[in-house]
């Protein structure tokens, strides 16, 4: 069977940090997120993919190649306008010859889950329960068909969301070129549902496992999930007078030097340098080429590849971007006062503890103190001994 995903989308809501990636290469657990969803298929037996691209597609093309490093077959389609999961899916017309799995590249499913999806006849969508239904498209259902598909409505009528997996006969594409532009400006693929839905032919496949990284601290979620349930493996130096448990993965050339504290389930990449005497808490993943200094205390965090946080920082709850630095003393906060959900450029986080959110080649001067809640965009520059809060456009000079 043949699997085609749709990863043309930068994820606007994920800025800054897709300013140089689309959002299904960021990283959970040191792997881009469409990663873990391509292993996920292929170890449910999948073998064949078409990767439907378009916002800096180079960084996927470069990723993945033609699949052989991961045992699989790729081919990929450019979508240059982003024109909707309609006009997504119609890139591949021609490409699909037979019954195949469509999936959205921004989630995260299990094998078992797959596996069983694949053996539903088509058409078939992939649901799931959950207690916000309001921020997706939702659907009812009887008995296993489904009998409405809505976008996101303030008063939903059910608690179970489309997916965003599919199981389609070719036939799908007969319907996606008799839709018209939606009220958003786009090819919705759901249009093309309804044809299915007035014949009672749509089923639903309740998905038992689904990760949805809607927002950037959504990734906090996902990345914890994905190194507690993940194989460590240890490579590396690790000098003596180290800490550490078998739940932490070590990559190849990578020195932990005396003194470290590492705690819970965590990652760190090839070619990194740490401490001496840094502590790292769990649900830390760190990327390749990153050091972590001395005395430096990062706490559930995603510190992307090539950073610099060499000495007396604290970094916790926190999306780090590529190849910044922080200056020494340089802090991140992830608490208010009043104990209250830390809000992002006036948006909820849902959350108690949360940092910062941090894009690529932000460079901090030595003790600079970060807000909770602080949103600071790509190539920012950020003078010794400032205070940084709320929403700092990309390529801002704070003095």
């Amino acid at each position: 069977m043949q699997c085609v995903v749709l990863a043309a989308g930068e994820g606007k809501r994920m800025r800054p940090l897709t300013a140089r990636r689309p959002k299904v290469m960021l990283p959970i657990a040191n792997r881009p997120m469409m990663e873990h969803l391509v292993l996920a298929a292929r170890d449910a037996g999948i073998t064949e993919f078409i990767f439907v691209v378009g916002y800096f597609e180079r960084e996927i093309r470069n990723h993945f190649g033609d699949g052989s490093t991961l045992g699989v077959k790729i081919a990929y389609v450019t979508q240059r306008h982003q024109l909707g999961t309609a006009d997504a899916l119609r890139a591949t017309a021609g490409m699909v010859t037979d019954r195949f799995l469509l999936l959205n590249g921004d989630m995260v499913l299990k094998t078992d889950d797959i596996r069983e999806f694949c053996t539903r006849n088509a058409p078939c969508v992939g649901i799931h329960g959950t207690d916000h239904p309001q921020d997706y498209g939702v659907v009812t259902v009887e008995e296993d068909r489904i009998t409405g598909l809505e976008e996101k409505s303030e008063h939903p009528k059910s608690n179970l969301i489309n997916a965003g997996a599919y199981l389609f006969n070719p036939d799908i594409f007969d319907l996606i070129t008799r839709i018209g532009i939606s009220g958003r400006g786009e090819f919705e693929l759901t249009d093309a549902l309804e044809s299915y839905i007035r014949e009672g032919k749509l089923t639903a496949y309740p998905l038992d496992y689904w990760l949805d990284v809607g927002q950037p601290w959504d990734l906090l979620d996902a990345n914890g999930a994905l190194l507690g349930a993940m194989q460590h493996e240890q490579h590396g130096t690790v000098e003596n007078g180290c800490t550490l448990p078998e739940t932490v993965s070590i990559g190849k050339g990578t020195v932990i030097r005396a003194g470290t504290y590492i705690e819970g389930a965590c990652v760190i990449g090839e070619n990194c340098v740490i401490g001496p005497h840094a502590y790292i808490r769990g649900s830390t993943a760190i990327g390749d080429n990153c050091h972590i200094g001395h005395a430096t205390e990062i706490k559930n965090s995603i510190v992307m590849p090539g950073t610099k946080i060499p000495h007396f920082n604290y970094i916790g709850d926190s999306v780090i971007g590529s190849g910044c630095n922080f200056g020494a003393g340089t802090k991140v906060a992830n608490l208010r006062h009043d104990n209250g959900a830390v809000k992002v450029c006036g948006k909820s986080t849902g959350r108690r503890k949360f940092g910062a959110i941090i894009g690529d080649d932000v460079l901090f001067g030595i003790n600079c103190s970060v807000n909770v809640g602080s949103l600071i965009g790509s190539n920012t520059r950020v003078a010794p001994h400032s205070l940084v809060e709320g929403c700092i456009e990309e390529g801002s000079i704070i003095r």
